[in-house]
């Protein structure tokens, strides 16, 4: 049992005696790591369970011909929510992690050539803003201004609440109201910004936690004010060594990760989570089961529908979900300097292009791109003289019907062309190594519903109290965290979910 304290002291009182309670969390994610340290530390006896043969789920790390290429999220905001967790087991962050501040954050080109170099910089910004229309820099100061309003009352005030109950959101209404959160992002940015390609600038945020800004709440403007205040940093070594710094956080503390351990059902016996099975058959039991899975694959294929009253099939089915997302990671023979770490690059439609991925479920011709160059901050990534790459491009999930086997390299190809005629060149002679992913592997490999790239769409009605919560409607027993419950998508709303858990799981000593 442990019986100690964060910092490895015994607890006062505690009897070594009583066994302590199991927790087994279901995949090994950041909201699954995030969720077993703090279990750990509140008493928990806690195993996790991960199908891969690696940590990480979405963030996990690829090595390819001496490239190193993290999978999935690449950006790190409010830095504060991963020191907490080295706080929690008595460490600094900064001793097992460095991290560096990106400047520019991102550089958005669009497909004129032109750019904008967002940073946090107030006096920069209102430069750039001014580069493009000088009559918007009052209207930037005053989005700012909603935005910060949006970060304290949506991420603040909200973020770690559980929205367990009705009289949670009943509370939450006048924040609500006071973001106007029912008005979309883009509307709230084209209030106060009229330049066209600085409306993109200011909306476009919302696509990195699957959300089309024609369509998500306002108050995801408070993005603009977690940049603004804590910035944004990338990982020496890539995000891959922020999740092996939590694994081995975890690992001090005698948390075990069994690798290759695939979780085909949730048992429930009288309304009850009760353990896990896996593929090859074992049965682990647990107080307490904790799902770091996609929240719609958790409930529609992990368990028996006669026992999800409130999540039927029905109502998953009905539910929006993110877009899709087709990722080439590649790596060059050699470097390309003026490309900077963070690049969106754009294509010559916007609205009607995520109108095509969200709404009309089509595979365009056209695509808009974020490209990640690591090596921009940490050679060590790639071979000496050359660069590591990935190209992600949102698509439809899979309700598009897209044949990925069938079209993928064409696909690819045509990103290749694109990025080369912008802004690397001579890239089809330089390619050294290359990887895609698609939609399917995020269903297959990942569990995640439709193929979606971060689960339900972040929409007003699809937030807070009406995402599925962190504890669970129909079990008792089950917990939820990740992307896809509450808060949301995006490493800091997915380690909020695991601060969220904490306010609804039972104390260890309520287990006798």
């Amino acid at each position: 049992m442990n019986t100690s304290t964060p910092n490895g002291a015994e607890r006062p009182g505690a009897d070594p005696r009583r066994t302590a309670p199991k927790a087994v969390v279901i995949g090994s994610g950041f909201g699954g790591l995030a969720a077993a340290i703090r279990l750990s530390c509140k008493g928990y006896d806690v195993r996790i369970l991960e199908k891969l043969d690696a940590p990480g789920g979405r963030a996990y790390v690829h090595r390819q011909d001496g490239f190193t290429f993290d999978a999935g999220p690449t950006i790190i905001t409010a830095p504060f929510l991963l020191e907490e967790l080295w706080s929690l087991c008595g460490r600094r962050m900064a001793d097992d992690i460095d991290l560096r501040l990106m400047s520019p954050f991102y550089r958005i080109r669009f497909d004129d050539g032109s750019h904008f170099d967002y940073s946090g910089d107030e006096s920069a910004m209102c430069a750039e803003v001014a580069r493009f229309e000088p009559s918007d820099v009052p209207g930037y100061r005053a989005l700012m201004v909603a935005a910060e309003r949006c970060r304290v009352l949506g991420f603040e005030e909200m973020g770690s609440i559980a929205f367990d109950r009705f009289s949670d959101l009943l509370r939450a209404l006048p924040s609500f109201t006071r973001m106007r959160a029912w008005e979309t992002i883009h509307t709230l940015v084209a209030r106060h910004i009229r330049h066209p390609k600085l409306r993109i600038v200011m909306s476009f945020h919302p696509l990195l936690i699957g959300g089309n800004p024609y369509s998500v709440t306002s108050a995801y403007a408070l993005i603009h004010s977690l940049e603004r205040n804590w910035g944004v940093h990338s990982a020496m070594g890539g995000t891959g060594a922020i999740v092996r710094g939590l694994v081995g956080l975890l690992e001090r503390r005698g948390v075990s990760i069994q690798y290759n351990s695939p979780v085909t059902r949730i048992r429930v016996t009288g309304g009850q989570a009760r353990g896990v099975e896996l593929a090859d058959g074992r049965f682990e039991a647990a107080d307490i089961v904790v799902s770091n899975a996609d929240s719609a694959w958790t409930y529609r294929h992990l368990i028996d529908v006669a026992h999800r009253r409130h999540w039927s099939n029905r109502r998953i089915d009905r539910g929006r979900y993110s877009m899709g997302l087709f990722v080439w990671y590649f790596g060059t023979r050699r470097q390309y300097p003026e490309v900077p770490h963070h690049m969106m690059v754009l294509g010559p439609r916007y609205r009607e292009l995520l109108a095509d991925i969200f709404k009309r479920k089509k595979l365009a011709d056209d695509f808009s791109l974020y490209l990640h160059r690591p090596t921009a901050t940490d050679p060590s990534l790639a071979p000496t003289g050359c660069d590591a790459f990935y190209a992600l491009s949102p698509v439809p999930h899979l309700d598009s019907g897209t044949d990925w086997p069938a079209v993928a390299d064409a696909y690819r190809l045509r990103i290749q062309q694109v990025l080369q005629d912008s802004v690397l060149p001579d890239l089809a002679n330089q390619i050294a190594t290359s990887k895609v992913t698609t939609p399917l592997d995020f269903q297959d490999r990942l569990g995640s519903y439709k193929g979606a790239g971060f689960g339900l769409e972040p929409l007003l009605l699809q937030s807070a109290w009406f995402r599925p919560h962190n504890r669970s409607e129909d079990i008792r027993g089950l917990y939820l965290v990740g992307a896809s419950t509450h808060p949301g998508a995006g490493v800091p709303g997915v380690l909020m979910s695991a601060k969220a858990l904490e306010t609804v799981v039972p104390l260890a000593s309520s287990f006798q």
